[in-house]
């Protein structure tokens, strides 16, 4: 079975990666050089790939810096030192406008022409901050779209979009990846990194990161 499989080289994307490996599907990697700030984390989607076996591995290249409206693809700071009360509410400037809804129309036209209809992504609603694109329904209504409005779907190769790790808290997924045979020390979470590519230790990414990985 094949499988297209969203990689930014997170924490979450990787562990998505070792399980959908782990269920059996030949998986093909998609990551996105969309502009972002934190550009490392394609180079650690690269090495995440490769431990993890990826039968494929691509990068995207497209623009949303030319829209900007997000503090990941303009020059609008990155908020720093959040308690979880603030993280936990509203939607912050680090929200890119329809992320995902873009990443995952491009992994369903990807996905039609390997002849894959299983499509993994690894968004989370419990510890995210406040992220329209990573709840359930939007989920469930990218879904309804992808079955109407694809050749495969019409004739009835019924696309799934898959978020195994939606109900889940950042400890949780960190067990997972580990009995999953992950590498965390591959990825990258930082939404600001130095040029080095050194992590903050500060941005909403970097403290939920450090608050799972106490807690788990």
């Amino acid at each position: 079975m094949k499988a297209v499989v969203l990689l930014s080289g997170g924490l979450d994307s990787a562990t998505t990666l070792a399980y959908a490996t782990s269920k059996g599907f030949e998986c093909h990697a998609v990551t996105f050089d969309y502009g972002q700030r934190h550009k490392i984390e394609i180079k650690a989607a690269r090495k995440v790939a490769k431990a993890l076996g990826a039968k494929e591995h691509i990068v995207v290249k497209i623009d949303l810096r030319k829209f900007g409206g997000s503090a990941l693809t303009s020059d609008t700071p990155v908020p720093k030192g959040r308690k979880a009360k603030e993280i936990g509410s509203g939607i912050p400037v680090t929200y890119v406008p329809a992320r995902n809804t873009v990443f995952l129309s491009l992994a369903l036209a990807f996905a039609e022409t390997l002849g894959a209809h299983d499509i993994f992504i690894g968004i989370n609603a419990l510890d995210y901050s406040g992220y329209p694109d990573c709840r359930p329904e939007f989920i469930r209504a990218f879904e309804r779209t992808a079955n109407l409005a694809t050749k495969a779907g019409v004739e009835g190769a019924k696309f799934k979009i898959l978020a195994p790790l939606i109900k889940m808290t950042k400890a949780e997924i960190i067990r997972l990846g580990r009995k999953l045979g992950v590498d965390y020390s591959l990825t990258h979470s930082c939404y600001d990194p130095a040029p080095d590519g050194t992590p903050c230790g500060k941005c909403d990414s970097c403290l939920l990161r450090e608050k799972g990985f106490k807690e788990a």
